[in-house]
């Protein structure tokens, strides 16, 4: 092994687990050894690399400056051996996604869940969020997107997956109670399970017409600020809820849920995959697009 190579692995894991003895755990090695190969290290290099002190371990400026080059280097290693795996006919190596919470848990895990068994080499880092994250600041390989901006950043390409859409809804519990509207106003006399905006407010409903999509308040008597918990209580029979097709495919299916006002369902927003152009060059991000594209259409 490289002189340049020695010592990086008790280094990166005592910086990461700020004590020898907690890195000498994860590497299954002594304390003693992990210290000695840290010290080995230093010496080499001739810098100090850790403050020390009675409590824990601290990283120095030199410290810090070094650890970033060696993981930078490391991801490097692992990403040439990505590709050479996938010249072999195989997605291997880490990538990292973002993706929306519910669409992420509902339709995304099970498409990483096959890919992963498909190709056992590769190594998904999944990220779940409902903000638009900055692709290059949190270093995303793939994001899904459900909507648009209103300026598509130069730098990133997109693909899109389809359109969602919008149709009400209820359980058949609910509308035996109840009965079924025959029109937007018969709302009114209705129980509605709204969405929350962050505020606490409830968003508006969109109906389709004649003139296009009108959006229009809701009187609700639940409001519910994620979309999954949304659906739980719509599926309980608390009431008529407007849903994306694609969190309540199943239940539709199944009957547990049947639509409602379907002259007046509307399209919903654009699902895309977005990623920094400077990275469609690798075969491991290509293939991971094609392969989530396959799998998360929307027809």
């Amino acid at each position: 092994m490289s002189d340049h190579l020695k010592g990086i692995a008790p280094f990166l894991a005592t910086a990461d687990a700020g004590s020898f003895t907690k890195a000498a755990e994860r590497l299954h090695l002594t304390s003693s050894a992990v210290s000695k190969s840290v010290a080995r290290l230093e010496e080499r290099l001739g810098v100090t690399l850790f403050e020390r002190s009675t409590r824990r371990l601290k990283l120095s400026s030199a410290g810090h400056a070094y650890y970033a080059t060696c993981k930078r280097v490391l991801q490097e290693l692992s990403d040439a051996e990505g590709v050479l795996a996938e010249q072999e006919g195989e997605l291997a190596g880490k990538v990292r996604i973002g993706v929306p919470a519910s669409y992420g848990r509902m339709r995304v895990m099970p498409a990483l869940i096959a890919l992963c068994a498909k190709y056992p080499r590769l190594q998904p880092s999944v990220d779940f969020s409902d903000r638009f994250v900055d692709l290059f600041e949190e270093r995303i390989d793939i994001a899904v997107r459900i909507g648009a901006p209103t300026h598509w950043p130069a730098a990133l390409g997109k693909m899109q997956l389809g359109e969602e859409r919008l149709i009400f809804c209820a359980a058949p519990a609910y509308l035996a109670r109840h009965g079924t509207p025959e029109d937007i106003t018969a709302l009114e006399r209705h129980d509605c399970i709204a969405y929350g905006r962050g505020d606490g407010t409830a968003a508006p409903w969109l109906f389709a017409n004649e003139e296009g999509v009108e959006r229009r308040m809701v009187t609700p008597r639940l409001i519910v600020g994620d979309a999954e918990a949304q659906t739980a209580a719509m599926l309980a029979g608390l009431g008529i809820a407007q849903q994306a097709t694609w969190l309540v495919q199943e239940h539709l299916a199944s009957g547990a849920i049947v639509e409602v006002l379907a002259d007046h369902a509307t399209p919903g927003l654009p699902l895309f995959l977005a990623w920094p152009l400077a990275r469609q060059l690798t075969t491991r991000t290509g293939t991971l697009l094609q392969e989530l594209k396959q799998r998360l259409h929307i027809s």
